[in-house]
């Protein structure tokens, strides 16, 4: 591990959500930002969501602070702060990383997905021409969702109890004109591929996201929960069989393309 050196030269990158000490990005960030040569630090924030639009023009007021990475639940909310972003990010009217601009405010991207999708990967199992079922609609879900799409996905059903967010997302996504998209339910029969994109699971006596009695071995199951690092949804698809992907992994896979997002020197920044 490379030694850091924190000084008043140092930059500042802000991770901000509520709430927000199950993040494991700090730590991991600012490691990547050093074995990058990148004088930079990543710090958590709490902020809820009636104060986020004053520490979002605070942070712009901020001039040596250079990125902010968005966890739950601001990611619409920050995307509208945005002044420019990826063609991604447009589509889902949301973001999890935003970087400062040189021309003045922030540039955004979504790439939960990528994440999502390489945990799958690395565990060895591939979406492509499988059925999915995603149970959440909200900012991680909309990117993973996407990302499924984009990686080949048979059919795309997706489950979330405010029906017009789900509507909304699967009208976004049949835009795309690949897979086919509709409605699901928390009943995961017939289905090969099973994503959690809620937080239920994150705080004890939480309902699970879908209805784990009818899952079976044959099923992949992936979760974005990253505390517990074993989510009760993995641990109960682990009992039958399932083969899994956990929240800590979906990170491991999305670091790298957070890093070189706050890293990249484009005519965005």
């Amino acid at each position: 591990m490379t030694r850091f050196n924190l000084t008043g030269a140092t930059r500042l990158n802000i991770i901000v959500g509520n709430p927000i000490a199950q993040v494991k990005s700090p730590a991991g960030v600012t490691q990547a930002f050093v074995d990058r040569g990148y004088d930079g630090i990543l710090v958590p924030v709490q902020i809820d969501s009636g104060h986020l639009n004053a520490l979002l023009m605070t942070a712009t007021e901020i001039r040596n602070l250079d990125g902010i990475i968005v966890t739950v639940p601001h990611k619409f909310a920050c995307y509208e702060f945005c002044s420019s972003a990826t063609d991604r990010a447009r589509l889902l009217g949301s973001v999890n990383i935003m970087r400062r601009r040189r021309e003045g405010g922030w540039h955004g991207d979504h790439v939960d997905g990528l994440g999502f999708v390489g945990a799958v990967r690395a565990n060895g199992y591939d979406p492509a021409g499988k059925r999915a079922l995603l149970a959440g609609a909200g900012g991680a879900g909309s990117a993973i969702a996407m990302a499924l799409v984009e990686a080949g996905v048979r059919t795309l059903a997706i489950h979330d109890n405010d029906t017009g967010r789900r509507d909304q997302l699967i009208g976004k996504l049949k835009t795309l004109g690949r897979a086919e998209i509709i409605p699901g339910s928390a009943d995961p029969t017939g289905f090969d591929l099973i994503a959690n994109a809620t937080p239920l699971g994150m705080k004890a006596g939480d309902p699970q996201p879908l209805d784990v009695s009818k899952l079976d071995a044959k099923m992949f199951v992936g979760c974005v929960i990253t505390s517990p690092v074993i989510s009760p949804l993995v641990e109960a698809a682990r009992r039958i069989g399932c083969k899994t992907s956990t929240g800590s992994e979906m990170y491991e896979a999305l670091q790298s393309s957070m890093v070189d997002f706050l890293l990249a020197r484009d005519g965005s920044r």
